[in-house]
């Protein structure tokens, strides 16, 4: 069961929905809502057995898992839609799921791009942030609920790279989508904003970069750290997204956490 006991907790009452909550930094963020106080976490993923296990290790009086594919919109809408039914509203909307690469190539370049793998991943990256965010509005907007909409990017959402171009198109997309979106939500007290970690050691990163174990996962972490004296952990992320989800950040939107350790400040 997750520990509820902080004095602060930021999230009291809260209803929550976290995509690609079943592993990674969205696991991690499900734990994070539930000790701040949230009284109800929506776990939505693909990862069946993963899913039930964590919303049962979190607890099943706060946390349920649904099964929901983000890239088909009408599971979007049911999920959204279930949650306002049995929670009587939706507060925040963590939309987190994401791939890495939907080739076994590890290379995605322009000059050999595979346009099937292509519309697969930006199906998941761009199309199914998009149908989170417009339902989560709808809802919020409806419900008359002044929430908050994290989207996850990446830091490659704001430079190029030699390898990965699909993916970084799809992150690219999702900084323009929470920028716009803000500016429309403003008018109904609905923040927009979006935390782009660095590298983590996920499951996602394990297979962008072919990593064998977390050791090979941990080196690669390190070595894109600027900032040292510690190793960026999917609790570290989940901490911003704590904050963008909660009231500390009550003027926040339209803004893009970034949680690197500096990675992009060298490359910027």
């Amino acid at each position: 069961m997750t520990d509820s006991s902080p004095s602060n907790k930021k999230l009291q009452g809260k209803v929550a929905i976290i995509t690609g909550g079943a592993s990674g930094m969205g696991e991690a963020t499900a734990r994070h809502f539930a000790t701040h106080g949230a009284r109800a976490v929506v776990i939505a993923d693909v990862q069946d057995e993963k899913g039930r296990n964590v919303a049962a290790s979190i607890g099943p009086n706060i946390c349920t898992y649904v099964h929901c594919d983000v890239s088909d919109e009408e599971q979007v809408k049911t999920l959204v839609d279930a949650t306002v039914n049995t929670y009587g509203g939706l507060d925040i909307m963590f939309s987190n799921a994401g791939m890495a690469r939907a080739t076994h190539a590890c290379d995605q370049s322009v000059l050999d791009m595979e346009l099937s793998a292509y519309d697969k991943l930006m199906a998941v990256n761009a199309r199914g942030m998009v149908a989170c965010v417009k339902h989560a509005a709808k809802a919020m907007v409806e419900g008359r609920v002044r929430g908050s909409i994290v989207c996850t990017t990446s830091v490659a959402a704001s430079i190029g790279c030699p390898k990965y171009v699909d993916y970084v198109m799809s992150k690219h997309a999702v900084l323009g989508l929470v920028r716009s979106a803000s500016l429309q939500l403003g008018a109904y007290g609905i923040r927009v904003n979006c935390v782009t970690p660095g590298a983590v050691g996920t499951p996602l990163l394990k297979d962008m970069f072919g990593c064998e174990n977390d050791e090979e996962a941990d080196k690669m972490v390190e070595s894109r750290s600027i900032l040292k004296g510690g190793m960026l952990r999917p609790n570290n992320v989940a901490d911003a997204v704590v904050f963008l989800a909660s009231g500390d950040s009550e003027f926040v939107t339209g803004h893009n956490l970034v949680v690197d350790a500096g990675f992009s400040v060298k490359v910027g």
